[in-house]
């Protein structure tokens, strides 16, 4: 895969193994923005203009210390990439911030990162979203662990499923299953719950038919269930939408957040008072990270040609005190223009004309030129050159802001926005690359298998004692033969067909 001319996003992802060494998953993502390389147009020709895929790394290390930093930065220079490293995706952790500050300065000692370095550290929002979740389901451990326990209880004994099932008919209720979660995992835990509460009814009267069923939930705790998921609705499906590893992410969660944050405005104003303190409490640790992330978005959002700047105008007055709002506006203006800018001297140098051919040294005309020099304008063209060339290429940001966003009746069924900038990369050559760069960076470093995760994700010790070289092999095949096969497509259809399947069973207890 030719990285030549590309920015690279990193994310990097850690696992434990059970010898207390720590695994770091370093992937990769590079999208070409139309540049015409033999590989690129080979590459637009089978795929179009898609996300090439990931190559993913598997280098063991042992547990954080001060010098992970020097460690990643010596591997970045055996790859080749590191000049081209654009941003870095991580978990929300302390010694996280260590390391990208070591190399931070490591790589700004050879040149410059973009926009100062303000879109080089961005944070795993997934992270920081199952950490305001956890905050909402620790406050109902008790009802979690009664309802886990109602559902294992009744599932432990044919009677006593068939006895459910004789409540579930007669209340004449149109669910058909139970099921149980996954304790490390919260969405299964609030899909759970939101099951749970629709047989809420039946576990009451099987209750009063079984005297051994001293696990059912009061109405009080019922209440709480509901109130918790209706709360959690909007983080499951921003974590749902930036899990995503078939299209641009970065894009799509500045809707997501304000979203979240109209939420949570709206339970901390809420009658009841559990609902407020919890929401009041989610809010906090919710606006104390989001913040480490918002210029990606905003920027992302902004060249996504559906939001445009109307997207920031709209969301930040919903995120931002109005003391604040046009502060924080003005600083995303003042990021684009200034990525900008540097785009646009990066491609002036590549491309500034040469007006004339020197002459050898010590030639006639040289000696000319060079007594002469003091008093023409030889300079002034090379000086128009530059202006021009810039002065031209500085108004594709005015034209393309000006120009309105696409409207819904103008946007396709199947949109897709670096799809979009293919299309327009000729009308749009430095915006073109800018939006590839941006938008090929995950706002996630968490595995899409993963990201739900409220746990350390620890491997045996099978797994942990494998070469980089045969982890390596693994990941890139199972990634490979997932693309080739459409297996993903599959699993989609299977879930459809065991939906429908259950849908017409009196009952089924489902794990």
């Amino acid at each position: 895969m030719s990285i030549e001319g590309s920015s690279i996003p990193l994310t990097i992802n850690s696992v434990i193994a059970e010898s207390n060494e720590v695994n770091l998953e370093i992937n990769k993502k590079i999208a070409t923005a139309g540049q015409e390389t033999q590989e690129n147009v080979a590459a637009k020709e089978e795929e179009g203009f898609q996300t090439k895929k990931r190559k993913k790394i598997s280098e063991v290390w042992n547990d954080f210390d001060t010098v992970d930093g020097s460690k990643k930065a010596k591997l970045y220079e055996k790859w080749g990439i590191e000049n081209k490293v654009f941003t870095i995706i991580v978990d929300n952790a302390s010694s996280n911030d260590l390391a990208i500050r070591y190399m931070e300065d490591t790589i700004q000692r050879s040149r410059t990162l973009a926009c100062e370095g303000n879109l080089f550290h961005v944070r795993c929002c997934a992270h920081i979203l199952n950490l305001c979740v956890q905050d909402g389901l620790r406050e109902i451990e008790d009802i979690i662990g009664n309802i886990r326990e109602s559902v294992e209880y009744v599932n432990r004994s044919e009677a006593r499923c068939v006895q459910f099932a004789e409540c579930v008919q007669q209340l004449q209720l149109k669910d058909k299953k139970l099921i149980h979660d996954c304790k490390t995992r919260w969405n299964s835990t609030l899909e759970i719950l939101s099951c749970a509460l629709k047989f809420k009814e039946a576990f009451k009267m099987f209750k009063e038919r079984d005297p051994f069923y001293g696990c059912c939930p009061q109405e009080g705790e019922w209440n709480k269930a509901q109130k918790i998921c209706s709360l959690l609705e909007s983080f499951w499906t921003a974590t749902h939408i930036i899990s995503g590893s078939e299209y641009p992410t970065s894009n799509l969660f500045l809707q997501e957040v304000q979203k979240i944050k109209s939420a949570l405005d709206i339970y901390a104003q809420h009658e009841d008072l559990f609902l407020k303190q919890l929401a009041s409490k989610m809010k906090e640790k919710f606006d104390k990270y989001w913040g480490d992330c918002n210029l990606l978005m905003a920027i992302a959002a902004v060249l996504d040609p559906t939001k445009k700047m109307l997207a920031v105008e709209f969301c930040f007055p919903k995120l931002y005190s109005e003391l604040d709002v046009s502060k924080h506006i003005s600083k995303v203006k003042e990021i684009i223009n200034s990525l900008y800018q540097e785009y646009v001297v990066e491609e002036t140098n590549k491309g500034t004309p040469h007006l004339y051919e020197p002459e050898s040294f010590g030639s006639s005309s040289a000696r000319r030129s060079q007594q002469n020099s003091v008093y023409n304008w030889d300079d002034f063209d090379d000086y128009c050159a530059k202006v021009e060339i810039s002065e031209t290429k500085r108004s594709e940001l005015v034209d393309y802001l000006e120009k309105g966003r696409l409207k819904k009746n103008e946007i396709p069924k199947k949109f897709s926005c670096l799809e979009w900038w293919r299309m327009n990369r000729m009308q749009y050559p430095i915006l073109s690359k800018i939006a590839a760069d941006i938008l090929a960076i995950p706002v996630s470093s968490v595995a899409s298998e993963a990201t739900f995760s409220v746990w350390t994700r620890v491997i045996d010790s099978y797994r942990s004692s494998l070469s980089p070289d045969t982890v390596q092999t693994l990941l890139c095949g199972g990634d490979w033969l997932r693309h080739i096969h459409g297996l993903k497509r599959r699993l989609k259809k299977l879930k459809l067909i065991k939906k429908l399947f259950f849908q017409y069973l009196p009952l089924k207890i489902a794990v």
